[in-house]
């Protein structure tokens, strides 16, 4: 019996849902979930399209990059997710996308400022840019956990978003946020002048988001 067969699963739903709602295209993008105390990460794999990938195509993996079991090659980013698992120990769940609106903002190397209230409690504030760094390398894992700090989404330079959670569900949906929002800043810039939440508000909401008084 596949000791991983639950978490392919689960992982292969939400990626192909994710490829479905266009967060990404072709073979890009990458989807991971991970298990704390067995210390392995299930992530997707390298150059399989979505249409065809299955269960037995998900990569159960250690973060130092050891194979749980014989299987594909893992997703290109993998060290990304293994930074971003060693470094955050609250986030058990990676979703990397290319969705167009979103990313476009990682070209122009610019932050989506808070121009809805719904950024504040799913993604934390702003989206702002990670420094770029070449894909497949530790560093992007590095510079993205940089721009992540009180943030639950980032954009990565040159190159696309990045959304974390606790679980998968939240990491997705946060990932649907951040392209949500990169399309209404958009589409708001087209039609005029854009104006942001208050200042005052976001720390209000901050606030009770925290807790606090």
């Amino acid at each position: 019996m596949d000791r991983f067969k639950e978490e392919k699963k689960r992982l292969l739903e939400m990626t192909h849902r994710s490829y479905e709602e266009a967060l990404f295209a072709g073979t890009s993008g990458n989807l991971s979930i991970y298990d704390k105390e067995h210390d392995i990460m299930a992530i997707t794999p390298s150059c399989i399209p979505y249409e065809t990938m299955e269960e037995s195509d998900i990569v159960p993996m250690h973060p130092d990059g050891e194979l749980a079991e014989a299987s594909h090659k893992p997703s290109s980013e993998r060290r990304m997710h293994a930074v971003i698992y060693r470094s955050k120990p609250e986030v058990c769940s990676v979703v990397h996308t290319h969705s167009p609106y979103a990313t476009s903002f990682a070209v122009n190397q610019e932050r989506i400022p808070v121009i809805l209230i719904e950024m504040i409690p799913f993604l934390g504030g702003d989206i702002g840019v990670a420094q770029f760094a070449l894909p497949g390398t530790e560093e992007v894992g590095l510079e993205a956990v940089k721009a992540l700090e009180n943030r639950n989404a980032c954009l990565l330079a040159n190159h696309g978003v990045l959304a974390v959670g606790a679980t998968l569900e939240q990491a997705h949906i946060r990932a649907v946020y951040a392209e949500d929002a990169a399309k209404i800043y958009s589409l708001a810039r087209s039609n005029g002048e854009v104006v942001q939440v208050p200042e005052k508000y976001v720390r209000m909401m901050l606030e009770r988001k925290s807790g606090g008084k």
